[in-house]
């Protein structure tokens, strides 16, 4: 199992973004390489720490990780798949302010700032069974690559270090600024070679087969990361985040309701009154029902578990099979003949017991 964001921060649940910031400030300052050089323990919490903290800080990552949970990002490979200690400088060296000279340590690129490619976003389309069962799909993503041949080289400006050094005369005395180079963005390289067909950075769009793991349960609108798949940077900077959006197919027998699923059972007159088993075909499998004799029209049956699964696996939810007695259209003189001989009859008049809701209860009842 993994260990709870929060907890790995020290944090509470309802900690605000200067809290995350300042709690991740202060794992990262602990277990810094710089502070710690050989220590594959401190290493693995600084990996975790940064785990957490790119999770939490994100407003809608944290937002699915408080209801889902690990399993909101199950998807793709996740941050500590696709991310070595130099991404973590280059996306949250800014954290570390001054502590270690500029955030960056000595073994971890110096000055230089690696760029990161867009991120992007593709949606796909799911049917209820698969999100029954969870399914791995293989999606077709154009996505910026370097250019084959495509040469880059130190940059004339910064020469490779990726900043500009400044010094001032203020009232304090010479002060010594340093600022990201405007030439390369930081990166320290530019381009040499482009290749025909590369854009202005040595790019050209390619088209590549990314294979997504999704797991059971998921909902519209969750989104799924898979690290390092979005847009190449030029330089050989960090690759983007491939982005996957759910879409939710609309069945042609059930309606979700979260976990819940909702079935409309259809039985006649006779099979109301007489009582009948009656077998539905469920998303995965078939199970067989039977209605007492004297079933009224509106009636819900729950069948437990028979629902879709929990993301987090806490079981599956409900079926909810609400019965509707179909009144037929038209009556040929023989069936129209008994019932209007039946009209009178005490047995045909509406005698609703007690304990029986009405329709307004039940509407009630399901939005409760």
């Amino acid at each position: 199992m993994k260990e709870d964001y929060y907890d790995i921060l020290g944090i509470s649940k309802g900690a605000s973004q200067a809290e995350i910031k300042k709690a991740y400030r202060k794992k990262a300052i602990e277990f810094h390489p710089d502070k710690n050089p050989d220590d594959k323990n401190a290493e693995s919490q600084f990996k975790k720490a940064a785990e957490a903290y790119e999770i939490l800080s994100d407003p809608q990552k944290r937002s699915q990780y408080d209801q889902f949970g690990h399993a909101a990002f199950e998807g793709g490979q996740g941050f500590g798949g696709g991310m070595n200690m130099e991404d973590i400088f280059s996306q949250f060296g800014d954290i570390f302010g001054s502590a270690f000279g500029g955030g960056f340590g000595g073994g971890f690129g110096g000055g230089q700032r690696r760029t990161k490619g867009a991120d992007m976003r593709i949606r796909v389309k799911l049917t209820l069974e698969e999100i029954a069962k969870g399914v791995e799909k293989k999606l077709k993503v154009p996505r910026k690559v370097q250019a084959p041949g495509v040469r880059y080289g130190s940059c004339a400006t910064c020469k490779g270090s990726g900043q500009i050094t400044k010094i001032a005369n203020t009232i304090l005395g010479r002060m010594q600024t340093a600022t990201a180079c405007t030439s390369c963005g930081g990166s320290g390289q530019t381009l040499l070679d482009k290749p025909a067909g590369a854009d202005a950075q040595g790019m050209i769009k390619k088209e590549e087969t990314v294979a997504v793991k999704i797991p059971a349960g998921v909902e519209a609108g969750m989104q799924l990361k898979v690290s390092g798949k979005g847009n190449e940077a030029p330089a050989n900077g960090i690759s983007g985040d491939l982005l996957v959006v759910i879409e939710e197919q609309e069945h042609e027998h059930f309606v979700r309701e979260n976990q819940h699923l909702h079935y409309d059972l259809y039985i006649s007159f006779s099979e109301a009154a007489l009582g009948v088993s009656k077998e539905i075909n469920l998303l995965e499998g078939k199970v067989r029902i039977k209605l007492e004799s004297g079933i009224q029209s509106g009636k819900t049956l729950r069948l437990r578990n028979k629902g879709l699964p929990s993301l987090n696996r806490y079981g599956n939810g409900d079926l909810l099979v609400h019965v509707n007695v179909w009144t037929p259209k038209e009556l040929n003189r023989e069936q129209k003949q008994f019932f209007e001989k039946m009209a009178d009859d005490e047995n045909f008049k509406p005698d609703p017991e007690k304990f029986e809701k009405s329709f307004f209860e039940k509407v009630k009842d399901m939005f409760a």
